[in-house]
């Protein structure tokens, strides 16, 4: 599939075999991590230009953009690189639940124990 996103950009993504990168998706101003998503380029190139997190649904294998059928949307505040260049940061601002459960932040509901 063809992409609009900036070759420049393009170049420096290291992907998954299957062309994707994740995309963490994180409240601007408080720094809750809220979810877990998958962008490949267009997915990217949309999110940049749009200033809506745009998705690839490994699931369905099509694009989604978050809030489009929930009403639960992740307006764009930033967009950064890791420094390996294999992940990307949103922050956002999150109108809503985050997750598909209803709940605010899909990291929330499932705390592991820790060892000693």
């Amino acid at each position: 599939m063809t992409s609009n996103l900036d070759p420049a950009i393009a170049a420096r993504l290291k992907r998954s075999p299957d062309g994707l990168v994740p995309a963490i998706a994180q409240q601007y101003d408080t720094g809750e991590v809220l979810m877990l998503g998958w962008m490949d380029d267009e997915a990217l190139h949309r999110t940049l230009t749009t200033g809506r997190c745009t998705y690839w649904s490994r699931s369905r294998q099509q694009y989604w953009v978050k809030g489009d059928t929930s009403g639960h949307v992740q307006h764009v505040k930033s967009v950064a690189l890791d420094c390996d260049a294999d992940t990307v940061l949103v922050k956002v601002d999150q109108v809503g639940a985050a997750c598909h459960t209803g709940a605010r932040t899909c990291f929330d509901g499932d705390v592991l124990p820790l060892g000693k």
